[in-house]
């Protein structure tokens, strides 16, 4: 079998090229779910990494979370504009 260079695509695959497959590798993480959020160009260049969005999420939370008036039942919708 001929070695067959990473960025070169095969018309065929044959499941022995595929690696061991592992049952349930992922089934935790699915479980647990996701959120994805797509942010623009010119915010991503601002917040290289996860944790540096989180971070921020998190300020802005503890923030509106003080500002937010006593009357108010449970976590608010902020409306953005964009």
């Amino acid at each position: 079998m001929r070695k067959i260079k990473t960025d070169e695509l095969q018309k065929e695959y044959r499941k022995e090229d595929l690696g061991k497959g592992v049952r349930g590798r992922y089934f935790e993480s699915y479980k647990k779910g996701t959120n994805l959020v797509l942010i623009s160009p010119e915010v991503a260049e601002f917040f290289p990494t996860e944790k540096s969005v989180n971070d921020v999420l998190r300020s802005f939370i503890a923030i509106a979370k003080k500002t937010r008036s006593n009357t108010a039942k449970g976590p608010q919708k902020i409306k953005m504009h964009g």
